[in-house]
């Protein structure tokens, strides 16, 4: 009796929590608007970077489902991926889980005039590998122990460090991983993993309350994006990381288009293509 008023309040909170995605919402033409002129100023940003030699890392922590992919994309998708390098590792291998934690990490960290997203990074051995049983206490220990000391050096050695944590909501996550299961184009998305997740939804809340105590420092502070309006969050946290930096723009010099050289004899007017995809649509 005890477990079905549980269970009854449980779902009495989460209907209270329906809709989230729904309050203040914003329009596509003015989120596009807004979007545009936040892209804008990341081509500033990244000409600042080239010609400064900046090492810049930005960490994507969350819940699953929390939107950190669609503001990972919007960040990325107008400037040059020789600048703005993503690194989404995959579960380490037998070799890596032989090595020190960090040292797949510390692999990727940038060099002069890039900047590195990491969608997810070494925090997930005080999320997934805590909560799922991946590594073993000692291990979670000695990480949440080094983690700040390890991110101190880091900026003692010229690399600014960015983290930001997407926090979304019981009811939203829901939301979105049934839409990944009745889309097809979003199955890739989900996982068994993920929908573990959602069943461990307080163990994920303990394990992020832990992290953030251990790791929230003055050197490097954890910025929290709240989620349940993607569109909100996508731009709120660009502007804010674009705040973060003090960036100056770069004068563009356009190039002259020279006039096109005259065609050759013997050239043809159209290239004898052998083979055309079929014009469908």
């Amino acid at each position: 009796m005890a477990k079905k008023k549980e269970k009854r309040k449980d779902a009495d909170r989460l209907e209270s929590q329906k809709g989230a995605e729904n309050q203040g919402n914003m329009s596509r033409k003015t989120f596009e608007s807004e979007l545009y002129k936040l892209q804008v100023e990341l081509c500033k940003l990244q000409e600042w970077v080239k010609q400064t030699g900046e090492k810049i890392i930005v960490i994507f922590e969350g819940r699953d489902a929390a939107g950190k992919g669609g503001v990972i994309k919007r960040i990325t998708e107008r400037v040059s991926p020789r600048v703005f390098r993503v690194v989404a590792l995959p579960a380490p291998n037998d070799r890596e889980k032989s090595q020190w934690y960090l040292q797949r990490y510390i692999n990727h960290l940038p060099a002069a005039g890039e900047i590195v997203i990491f969608d997810r990074s070494w925090y997930n051995r005080a999320g997934v590998e805590r909560v799922m049983g991946f590594c073993t206490q000692e291990q979670y220990e000695d990480f949440m122990r080094l983690v700040s000391p390890f991110e101190r050096e880091l900026i003692e050695s010229g690399i600014r460090l960015i983290k930001y944590f997407f926090d979304v909501s019981q009811v939203e996550q829901h939301r979105r991983f049934m839409a990944r299961i009745e889309d097809p184009r979003k199955h890739w998305k989900l996982s068994p993993m993920d929908v573990e997740s959602w069943r461990r939804w307080w163990d994920y809340t303990e394990a992020y309350n832990r992290m953030m105590l251990a790791s929230d420092t003055e050197f490097a502070p954890w910025y929290v994006v709240k989620a349940d309006n993607k569109r909100r969050a996508r731009l709120n946290c660009i502007s804010h990381l674009l705040g973060l930096i003090p960036y100056k723009g770069i004068p563009f010099e356009a190039p002259s288009m020279p006039k096109p050289k005259k065609k050759p004899e013997g050239v043809p007017d159209n290239p004898m293509y052998r083979h055309l995809v079929p014009e469908t649509y």
